[in-house]
């Protein structure tokens, strides 16, 4: 003999609206970090603090930078002062409208910059920005630190 009870019986049901609204919260959210990271062509080093600096967009361009030491470094690799020459005078030809940024160590002498910016310049490059470690952001860990 069978007895039923007296809860009714209702079969499970597994509703996947809401795992699809998550997905695709998650999706947009990884889309939209993917899409705010800078990536980070140039070496190192340690960049001087800049308060009337503004941030650029940084998408296809040179990074070029220069360490306390004094080596020239295009993109991250250590070049010559005459491979260095030789491959501004490159790119420019290829490009003439690049976008380059110089990364210049705080403690580096004044003269490497100064030398950097006369290679850039005779290769033809005559808009180039620096790049400087905002104050407003000091003491929050970024790309550069």
């Amino acid at each position: 003999m069978r007895v039923s009870s007296p809860v009714p019986h209702k079969k499970a049901r597994i509703e996947i609206i809401p795992l699809i609204d998550i997905m695709f919260f998650l999706l947009a959210s990884f889309m939209m970090v993917s899409l705010s990271q800078v990536h980070m062509k140039g070496i190192k080093v340690n960049l001087p603090t800049g308060s009337s600096g503004e941030t650029q967009s940084k998408r296809d361009y040179i990074s070029v930078s220069v360490d306390k030491d004094g080596h020239y470094f295009f993109d991250k690799n250590e070049m010559t002062e005459a491979d260095m020459q030789a491959r501004l005078i490159q790119v420019h030809q290829s490009d003439p409208e690049a976008k380059v940024f110089v990364r210049g160590d705080r403690d580096t002498v004044h003269g490497n910059i100064v030398h950097l910016l006369d290679m850039l310049r005779s290769a033809g490059f005559y808009k180039i920005s620096f790049e400087i470690k905002s104050e407003a952001l000091k003491g929050v860990p970024g790309p550069g630190t």
